[in-house]
């Protein structure tokens, strides 16, 4: 019995011995190389190299708004090309307190004045006809009515701006919209969405 576990254990330790050798020998044996083969053409060659440095550019432009308010919508990122004209971010306006109660009592004294000129204006408008005053003196009051009516356009239009920025009459004008001054790409947006601006702001 113990005869045949020597001999087992023998086989063994000699059949370890030559897994070992044999493993040892195929890891020292190099694979063959192998080349990939192409037939010839013209391609275009792509040189690519790495360089440390800035890039500063020739002109350098820090875009404005127009008016005070919190930035609603950007539209561009750092390293954007724009074209003159593109809309760059949309404010939107937080009216200054002072500024809209002046407007809003521009508007009403406006309104006062208008009525007025108007009650001026029907009073005599039946006196010209009967020719109890001449039409010149009937005329300056037509002229003091026109007058007055376009003193409530102007505040109401001011009031409008004061308000949201752009007046219904010039609504593609709007102070709202930060707009590219000139032809380029956008190096650095220092602003966020919900960020407060002022006229001063870059």
């Amino acid at each position: 019995m113990r005869r045949i576990l020597r001999i087992t254990l023998l086989i063994l330790l000699a059949g370890l011995f030559l897994w070992t050798l044999w493993f040892l020998y195929q890891k020292s044996v190099e694979a063959p190389a192998e080349y990939e083969i192409q037939r010839a053409e013209k391609r275009n060659i792509i040189k690519k190299t790495v360089a440390n440095g800035s890039v500063i550019p020739r002109k350098e432009i820090l875009i404005k708004p127009q008016v005070s308010g919190i930035i609603k919508e950007l539209y561009v990122e750092a390293g954007d090309a724009v074209k003159k004209g593109d809309v760059l971010a949309k404010i939107q306006i937080i009216p200054d307190m002072v500024s809209l109660t002046n407007a809003e009592n521009r508007v009403r004294r406006a309104m006062i004045g208008m009525e007025d000129a108007q009650r001026t204006f029907e009073r005599n408008e039946p006196l010209v006809k009967k020719g109890v005053i001449s039409e010149a003196e009937f005329q300056t009051y037509q002229i003091a009515l026109n007058n007055a009516r376009e003193e409530v356009r102007g505040a109401e239009d001011n009031l409008e701006i004061v308000r949201e920025g752009v007046t219904k009459s010039a609504a593609g004008a709007t102070l709202t919209l930060v707009r590219s001054t000139i032809e380029g790409m956008v190096l650095d947006v220092p602003v966020k969405e919900g960020n407060s601006v002022i006229e001063a702001n870059n």
